[in-house]
């Protein structure tokens, strides 16, 4: 086994995080055009499917800017060279993913769409055994009493 297979999360190859939150807003969309919710949103309903999208995307920045500022991989399958805890991560464990959750509420509801809000909960599972526990038990072992201390004064979410 090679050094990069050994320092690395145990997340199957296939999955990606934003396609995992592309598949669920589709989800949503399909649903909304077969079995729509029969019951209208209102414009501030929509505004606020803008903002939650928006909003989503700019944790993803923040993180991304984090990342970039530490030299250390986004790749959820790739290693990392150090525990990032400034910026947006003194606020959430994984603001890439609470972004993508905002995003799989707000952009179907910026098109008169609640079923984001019934697709949500299931991305934030899949996302939570699938990838988040996995990288999780990586960073607790490549980093130890660091990324414990960081977990526990952090919240997974929010």
């Amino acid at each position: 086994m090679s050094e990069k297979q050994k320092d690395s999360p145990n997340i199957n190859k296939n999955i990606h995080p934003p396609f995992v939150a592309l598949f669920y807003l589709v989800v949503a969309m399909v649903l909304q055009r077969f079995f729509p919710i029969p019951f209208e949103v209102p414009a501030i309903g929509r505004t606020i499917g803008l903002g939650l999208t928006f909003i989503g995307f700019m944790l993803g920045v923040g993180a991304f800017i984090e990342f970039r500022k530490a030299r250390t991989t986004l790749d959820p399958h790739g290693s990392v060279k150090m525990l990032v805890t400034g910026g947006i991560y003194r606020l959430t464990r994984n603001p890439i993913y609470l972004g993508f959750f905002l995003m799989v509420i707000g952009f179907p509801l910026n098109y008169g769409s609640l079923w984001g809000f019934v697709a949500a909960p299931f991305f934030a599972t899949t996302m939570s055994r699938l990838v988040i526990e996995k990288e999780e038990a990586y960073l607790e072992k490549k980093f130890k009493e660091q990324y414990t201390g960081y977990s526990s004064r952090v919240r997974r979410w929010v």
